[in-house]
Parts: structure tokens; C-alpha cells; sequence
């Protein structure tokens, strides 16, 4: 086996901090080491990767391309570090922590809002939500739950439906002149909003009604539902979205629906978890409370 090339945090460090100030005196000082002991690291540190990291030009300390190459990694390697220590800094030992993944609206709109009485009824068990817009990987991303639409598989995952989502158009209230609600070729002549996620939304909410358009692929595109509702609601054109992830606007009278056809929906949102992980306390918890709220359709 090949020996890993790594070299250590305080020669890292000594870089990062020569190459943010350009200056040996002022790294040293920081760093609370001899100018000698840091010009020493970075020695090492191009010995190893037999690459020259700075230059002097006209009295005046320069990064070398491979050294300006470096910094851009080093730093994120450092943040990194810096980030992982102070999140293990906030849990105390009985702590346990949840990492939940979920699509952004979906997470901002259904989860989110319930997530208080979980953390009541489990105060050892710390919650970390992240969004991501593709599809995940439990293990690669260090997933322990995950919230996702679509057929009920993803790999190596044990998947519970919890509800199908139609799709509904909404726009401004202002938008769409009192005349034009309910004419389907109205709706077709106006901007139509695109999601990323969902493509063919609205090719598919025209196809089920046996209506054509060569406009249904075109407008702004987003990469999340939430971005297409409040590109709505600033007037910006007609977006189609789930309608459990809008009832907010639509009960405030932000947004209308002008046209009332509800696409049924071709796939369901799902909470998943490793097959392997169906026993853990925390995982037995969270999906016990997810199945919870959605018969209690809260």
C-alpha cells in the first residue's frame, strides 16, 4: 500500500497563514512561532511536494502557480477541520446526532415546521438537516434519514411512502386579469415558470388535458420549487408546484391558482433509511414520529 502523502496541520497552517499575509514576520506572529520555525515548515512542505510554493520579486514575497493552486485547497482543508472540531465541540456525551437530508422546499415547508416536537419528546438526540437537489446516497453523504420524491427506491435503503403530491399552477393575484381565469389557452400564452427538478411538470399538467403547446418547456428555470413561487409571486410568470408545498401562500391570498386542475401526481414523497440501520433507537424514533404526523395529517 502506498504511504499517504500528508503533511501535517501545522505546516498547513504555517502556508495558510504566509500566504494570506505574504510575510514570514507577520505568519510567525500569528502563529506564535520564530519566523525561523515557519520558514522551516514551509521548507518541508515543498520538499514534500517537490513543488516551489512562494518566489521573491523585486524584495516582495509572490505565490507560485502551484502555490496559489495550493492555498485554494489548503484553506478549504483547514475550514473543514475547524468546522468538524467545533461541531463536535457543541454535543455533550449523551448526545446522539440525527443527520437528515431532504430536497430544500420539502424540508423548508413539511419538515422543519414539525421538527420542535420531536426535539421536545427527544432532547438527546441532536438534529442536522441538509439539503441537497439530487438524488442521495445514504452512505457516501452520511445520511442516517432521508426525505425524497419519486418511485420508493434508492439504494441500499429501506423506503416508507408517506403522500402523493398533485401539481397545481399559481401565480400573483395581479397577474392574471379576472377574464383570463379558467381559459387553459390563456394560461399557455402567459410566462411559464420552470423547476429543474420537474421538467416535464408542465408538459404533463397540458398533456392530461389534452391540450398543446409548444411553450410548455419554455421560461425562467429554477432549481427549486421555492425559488419558482416567489419568482410567482414577485409576478414573474405562472409556476407549477406541489400543492402541499404552497397552501402557505395560498391560504395568505399571495398566490392563486387560475386554473383548477390538480395533476395527479407520478410519484410519492418518501422517508428512507440504510437497511442496515432499521434497529437504531434514534432512526426507530424519527421514522415512528414521521408516520406519526403524516396519519395524523398535520
Amino acid at each position: 500500500m502506498q504511504k499517504r502523502l500528508t503533511p501535517s496541520i501545522t505546516a498547513l497552517q504555517c502556508f495558510e497563514a504566509v500566504a494570506r499575509h505574504m510575510s514570514f514576520t507577520r505568519a510567525a506572529e500569528e502563529m506564535h512561532l520564530t519566523q525561523s520555525a515557519v520558514s522551516k515548515q514551509i521548507a518541508q512542505l515543498e520538499s514534500i511536494l517537490k513543488h516551489p510554493l512562494f518566489r521573491r520579486v523585486r524584495q516582495r514575497l509572490q505565490l507560485t502557480p502551484a502555490g496559489l493552486l495550493y492555498q485554494s485547497e489548503v484553506k478549504e482543508i483547514l475550514t473543514r477541520i475547524d468546522m468538524s472540531s467545533r461541531y463536535i465541540l457543541s454535543y455533550g456525551s449523551e448526545t446522539e446526532v440525527l443527520t437528515i437530508g431532504t430536497q430544500p422546499t420539502f424540508g423548508a415547508r413539511w419538515l422543519i415546521p414539525r421538527l420542535n416536537r420531536f426535539m421536545k419528546e427527544n432532547p438527546s438526540i441532536h438534529i442536522k438537516v441538509q439539503s441537497e437537489l439530487k438524488p442521495f446516497d445514504l452512505v457516501q453523504a452520511n445520511i442516517d434519514i432521508a426525505f425524497f420524491y419519486g418511485r420508493g427506491t434508492l439504494p441500499g435503503a429501506e423506503c416508507k411512502e408517506m403522500f402523493e403530491a398533485g401539481m397545481v399552477p399559481v401565480c400573483h393575484p395581479d397577474l392574471m386579469p379576472q377574464e383570463g381565469i379558467g381559459e387553459l389557452a390563456c394560461l399557455a400564452d402567459m410566462i411559464l415558470i420552470q423547476c429543474a427538478s420537474r421538467p416535464e411538470a408542465w408538459h404533463d399538467w397540458f398533456f392530461h388535458q389534452n391540450f398543446h403547446t409548444d411553450s410548455s418547456y419554455n421560461g425562467p428555470r429554477f432549481d427549486t420549487f421555492y425559488m419558482c413561487m416567489r419568482a410567482a409571486q414577485a409576478g414573474c410568470g405562472i409556476a407549477m408546484v406541489p400543492r402541499l408545498l404552497v397552501d402557505e401562500e395560498l391560504r395568505d391570498s399571495k398566490l392563486i391558482i387560475p386554473w383548477h386542475y390538480e395533476q395527479p401526481s407520478d410519484g410519492s414523497y418518501f422517508v428512507a433509511y440504510s437497511e442496515h440501520s432499521a434497529e437504531v433507537p434514534k432512526i426507530k424514533a424519527f421514522v415512528a414520529f414521521v408516520q406519526s404526523e403524516v396519519a395524523a395529517g398535520l
